[in-house]
């Protein structure tokens, strides 16, 4: 029996995928990383938002009484290396009724700013839990502590789930000093002496003012964040050239689009800030996007400068990833079930690894058949990857039998793909098959970007790497695996829950 018959034939498919074709179940560890790295309760290809919701639930529940010491460690990472929110936050209030301690440890790694604990504190009580109890009180009295005049006035939005005044009125905090006493008041809606609070003094005047004059006075004196003023007031032109000034770099590429529409871009001086923000490396690092979010923007926006600004953006980000090496055959999935954000997310990744080869490895579009992308060194991810388009059915074996039939030895296959084949042969038959006649040794990465709990290959196949996620993250551990890292079950027991936690994490879904 050949090489290829034996390792096919001993691994049997197990469950079936979305569309009723032969896949493998993975471990339970894997997939609960998989719904907290690619779950945003949004609607796929085959699940809308309820069923991804109650999947979810089930995991989150199932996790917690099978291994919540891991739970516990995938929560703190898909938090501050995958830049999750929402999955995460559910997670930690399942966790808090099922081991109280563990969530006293991780709670402040998860939960990172006001908004965190607003939609943890909205999950808790649609979980039926109320108010939580003393544990959750507990905790969420050590956030409250560290809660800043700036975060006051960016996050305290009342009527909008709960506020931070809500957060105060549930958990009575005991003010610090005098000004944690008027801030804390002040956040409940009561009376309070805003002489100890200039920023919140500067807002308060600023819904006074009847002139634009007033108004730039009170956002420069106070230097108000963007999102207060613009939920205080409807700003101008010149409103907006002031906040340009003071936006975080995310903040920039949400609100590139307005700021074109009130022709502020108009100013070339306004215009090159812009730019010199966007060509920042380290403010792109310490901001955390993810690079969709670039490719998102490129989309909206319909200005040469800015779109090849955001073009050197995304550069920038991939720019610290590790190289690959040569050896390398990158295939993206571009059929029906990839529409949308997936494709979006998908084309970026693959044009960043091939670029991290120098230019050298292989990257293969494929549906049913096969197509050489003939991607390009020199011109940008986002050029690239807006010109991909989906189209057809799904055989995720096609590249590899294809790479068989031109008999290239490759060191790895990364494959970026939601994992719905529903046609022609498995990718687990056409690897064995590679292995068996080409290369023995290569490694497999399978970089999944959709929630749906099946796999392509046994969990058995040492050689072949499961990923999940969408930041640039993924193509890291990448990187590091082929220098001789394992699996990403493994990265995430390797966390303490001790560790420290990450003050710069915001993490963007």
């Amino acid at each position: 029996m050949s090489f290829a018959r034996k390792l096919f034939s001993a691994a049997k498919p197990t469950t079936r995928n979305c569309d009723g074709y032969p896949a493998y179940a993975r471990s339970a560890e894997e997939q609960y990383l998989q719904t907290l790295l690619t779950n945003t309760m949004g609607n796929t290809f085959y699940a809308d938002r309820n069923e991804l919701q109650e999947d979810a639930s089930l995991m989150h529940m199932e996790m917690a009484e099978r291994n919540p010491q891991f739970m516990a460690k995938a929560l703190v990472y898909a938090r501050n290396e995958g830049y999750m929110r929402l999955q995460p936050l559910y997670g930690l209030a399942v966790l808090s009724c099922y081991r109280s301690d563990l969530f006293a440890k991780v709670f402040l790694k998860v939960v990172l700013i006001p908004s965190d604990l607003s939609d943890f504190l909205t999950i808790l009580q649609g979980l039926g839990r109320g108010e939580g109890g003393r544990a959750v009180k507990r905790q969420v009295n050590r956030f409250l502590a560290g809660v800043s005049e700036y975060w006051a006035l960016k996050y305290n939005g009342r009527g909008r789930g709960y506020s931070l005044g809500d957060a105060i009125a549930t958990a009575h905090p005991k003010p610090a000093d005098l000004k944690q006493q008027a801030l804390f008041r002040h956040l409940r809606g009561r009376e309070a002496n805003l002489a100890l609070l200039p920023q919140v003094e500067a807002l308060e005047n600023l819904k006074r003012a009847n002139t634009e004059k007033k108004q730039l006075r009170w956002i420069t004196q106070g230097k108000l964040p963007y999102s207060t003023v613009t939920g205080a007031i409807k700003p101008t032109k010149a409103i907006w050239e002031a906040l340009l000034r003071q936006m975080p770099a995310f903040a920039l590429l949400r609100h590139l689009n307005a700021l074109l529409r009130a022709g502020v871009f108009e100013n070339e001086a306004n215009l090159q800030y812009a730019v010199q923000r966007l060509a920042d490396r380290e403010a792109l690092a310490k901001a955390k996007i993810l690079p969709f979010r670039f490719a998102l923007a490129y989309e909206q926006v319909n200005h040469p400068v800015l779109r090849d600004a955001l073009r050197e953006a995304v550069e920038l980000t991939f720019g610290n990833l590790p190289e690959l090496g040569e050896q390398t055959a990158i295939f993206l999935d571009i059929s029906g079930s990839m529409s949308g954000e997936y494709l979006r997310i998908g084309s970026v990744f693959a044009l960043a690894l091939y670029k991290k080869t120098q230019g050298n490895s292989l990257f293969w579009l494929f549906d049913t058949k096969v197509l050489d992308a003939k991607p390009s060194r020199h011109d940008s991810i986002l050029s690239q990857a807006e010109r991909i388009r989906v189209r057809g059915g799904t055989d995720t074996g096609a590249p590899v039998r294809e790479l068989l039939r031109q008999g290239k030895k490759v060191d790895q296959i990364i494959i970026i793909t939601d994992e719905q084949q529903n046609s022609g042969s498995p990718f687990y038959e056409a690897l064995s098959a590679y292995r068996a006649q080409v290369n023995p040794e290569v490694k497999a990465f399978i970089v999944d970007i959709a929630p749906y709990r099946t796999a392509m290959v046994p969990p058995q196949d040492t050689n072949t790497h499961y990923i999940y996620g969408w930041s640039d993250n993924v193509l890291t551990y990448i990187a590091q695996t082929v220098q001789g890292y394992k699996t990403l079950v493994e990265r995430v027991e390797s966390i303490t829950v001790e560790e420290a936690r990450d003050e710069s994490a915001d993490g963007r879904e």
